[in-house]
């Protein structure tokens, strides 16, 4: 189920004349320190790590245009991933639409800004820098006052929320801003204060992180929504959200879980909370350390309980919603059509008449392409 990637582990770095940062280590990142490419903060449990990676293969796919494009110099990425687990599976990306390119990667490293936000940065030889990425944390201050920087740490949490605080306050979470991925003990839901509304996108591709068509959140009396976010917008499952729904599903689904045996025991808890602050969902294991399950939102457009196997060394997808895979609008290519099946969704059966103004060999590249999509798993979108 989960696609493979590839980390380059070590890697020659040539010294940028920006570049005067000690290197970080442990779990931690403060401010003086640097992450760079071939390096890593590693969870005290060691079940999470962050750091820069790429996806394999290098070359990329394009959707949007359902064309195979010519290989591109590697894209690399800064992110999260389970650290123990033979199949490189990531959970969280931050420059998820702005991959760093091959020219700037030994000139690129994670810090902690003199503003206290954390940022990716490139380094010029021209004694500048780029940002690619920042948490942009917002405070309650003035626009000259800013955080003092000494007492501000980046830490990776044994739950693989990557945290900002300083003195003993929590600035900016990752848990606050997933991407496709749902970890124990992070919130789903919304903060009625502040606004924030924690939504999964789900990615382009497996090789792709960017912000794609389907999107999950929990929207105030809509209740919680799956939807395609554009050409056009539909929304295509609904829960409706309450008090006396979640009293009620809620303790069905941990018996549910129980009476599998892959999840028997598993779960040490499914809450549902809505008070004047917040409304949110939040799931929590028996054993952190040695389980590992995060819930997806799929590139398929479906919700995905995926709980690892040490048995057949997996990911086994226990649960699906909506149920029947053709759900999603626009689930698979203009040159199949979604079967229902859940392994593969898609089928080449093609509409005769979209043949007719189709040259026989961009017929043939499609099919590629859609088959190299579409024919390994679920199709994409």
């Amino acid at each position: 189920m989960a696609p493979h990637y590839i980390l380059l582990g070590i890697l020659l770095l040539h010294t940028s004349p920006c570049s005067s940062f000690a290197a970080a280590n442990g779990d931690t990142l403060t401010a003086g320190q640097a992450l760079r490419v071939g390096e890593k903060l590693v969870s005290r449990n060691g079940k999470f790590a962050l750091g820069f990676f790429q996806f394999q293969p290098a070359s990329t796919i394009s959707k949007s245009s359902h064309n195979v494009t010519s290989p591109s110099p590697s894209l690399w990425y800064l992110g999260i991933w389970f650290h123990k687990i033979p199949v490189f599976t990531v959970v969280w990306v931050a420059n998820r639409d702005e991959p760093i390119t091959h020219p700037n990667l030994n000139l690129s490293q994670l810090k902690i800004s003199s503003d206290g936000n954390l940022v990716i940065v490139v380094n010029h030889s021209s004694y500048t820098q780029s940002v690619v990425w920042s948490t942009h944390i917002v405070e309650n201050r003035t626009q000259t006052s800013s955080i003092n920087t000494t007492i501000s740490d980046a830490i990776l949490l044994n739950t693989g929320n990557l945290a900002i605080t300083s003195k003993q306050k929590m600035l900016w979470q990752s848990f606050d801003y997933p991407t496709d991925v749902g970890l124990p003990s992070a919130k789903f839901g919304r903060n009625k204060v502040t606004g924030l509304n924690r939504q999964g996108i789900s990615r382009k591709s497996l090789i792709d992180p960017g912000i794609a068509s389907y999107s999950l959140e929990l929207v105030d009396i809509s209740g919680i929504i799956l939807k395609r976010r554009n050409n056009p917008l539909v929304v295509y499952w609904r829960y409706a959200s309450s008090r006396a729904s979640a009293l009620n599903l809620l303790p069905i689904l941990k018996s549910l879980f129980d009476l599998d045996p892959r999840t028997k025991d598993l779960f040490s808890k499914i809450t549902y909370v809505n008070n004047n602050q917040e409304e949110y969902y939040m799931y929590t294991l028996q054993d952190e350390t040695s389980s590992s399950v995060f819930v997806s939102l799929d590139i398929s457009g479906q919700i995905k309980l995926n709980v690892w196997s040490q048995a057949n060394q997996s990911w086994q997808i226990i649960f699906s919603q909506p149920d029947d895979p053709c759900d999603p609008p626009a689930s698979c290519g203009p040159f199949t059509v979604c079967s229902g099946k859940p392994h593969p969704s898609c089928d080449f059966r093609v509409n005769a008449k979209k043949l007719v103004s189709v040259p026989a060999h961009v017929l043939l590249i499609h099919m590629a392409v859609e088959y190299a999509l579409y024919g390994v798993g679920n199709c994409l979108v």
